[in-house]
């Protein structure tokens, strides 16, 4: 029974930081159509930005602002910059992401080595909150507050996609371009500010995986993996369905490597092949 509440809670907060990382994929590869592989490659990026604040200032609330604030900026100069001039065009963007994931992955490495790094987080954080499950009184405090951190993410995403103005002028600019720009309306702002925040939140990502995990080279590889299949699987553009998708491959993932340690990583890939044979649009996507 420990093992397999330990295993739970582990998958969950997994689940958690699967579904940060995520969905800022789906606002922009699913939601935005936009074919964006450097995803992995800021997920890293906003983790070393969240090291060097917290290890400046010893304040891990302003490394948590700063990894989702410079990388949502370097989000804008993306969109802006290059993906912009690319719109419809899905080999080119696939191939200027990718250069661009590669690039920065090297400089990356250049500039902090091939070490790995921890982010330090508060002592109240650090230490284990007390849940009172039997077998398992303690748990991570740092782990759960990844699970409310994720809740409120999607939280906050759903009631801007479909509660805002905004929202609306993302989500009809996205079905019907030109319509939205004979209102007078600036797509390209529109979709440079979605960009961003989805972007942003690989940064802000990235810092609580430093934090809860660790950050090397190789993480952004891994992490743009596991974004592009909980898209996959929860559905293109759905926050519900990467939520969906992030919780299936989380606890399928740590399952897999607590009671059959060879074979854990081929839960993953059997969830991939299951939805995409049953149901390619994804478990909650649209026909």
């Amino acid at each position: 029974m420990t093992l397999f509440l330990a295993t739970l809670l582990n998958g969950l907060s997994l689940a958690a930081l699967y579904f940060i990382v995520a969905s800022g994929f789906t606002l922009i590869f699913g939601l935005m159509r936009i074919v964006n592989l450097a995803h992995g490659a800021l997920y890293l990026l906003g983790g070393y930005v969240g090291f060097e604040v917290q290890r400046a200032t010893g304040n891990w609330y302003a490394a948590v602002v700063a990894g989702f604030a410079v990388v949502a900026i370097v989000g804008v100069v993306l969109q802006l910059g290059l993906f912009r001039y690319m719109e419809g065009q899905d080999l080119q963007q696939t191939l200027v992401s990718l250069g661009l994931s590669i690039m920065a992955a090297d400089l990356m490495l250049w500039a902090w080595g091939g070490d790995t790094y921890q982010i330090d987080v508060p002592d109240y954080l650090f230490a284990a909150f007390p849940i009172g499950l039997p077998g398992l009184p303690m748990y991570p405090t740092m782990r759960l507050v990844t699970i409310v951190v994720a809740v409120a993410v999607g939280f906050a995403l759903w009631l801007f996609l479909t509660r805002t103005r905004l929202g609306m002028i993302i989500r009809a600019g996205v079905d019907d371009r030109d319509m939205v720009q004979a209102s007078g309306i600036n797509v390209h702002a529109v979709f440079a500010a979605t960009f961003a925040i989805g972007a942003g939140l690989a940064g802000l990502a990235g810092v609580i995986g430093g934090s809860v995990l660790s950050i090397a080279p190789g993480e952004d590889l891994r992490f743009l993996l596991i974004s592009l299949i909980v898209v996959i699987v929860g559905g293109m553009g759905s926050v519900a369905g990467s939520a969906l998708g992030a919780l299936l491959i989380g606890l399928a993932e740590q399952f897999g490597l607590a009671y059959t340690p060879t074979y854990g990583v081929v839960y993953t890939f059997l969830i991939l092949v299951a939805v995409l044979a049953l149901r390619p649009q994804g478990l909650l996507g649209r026909a």
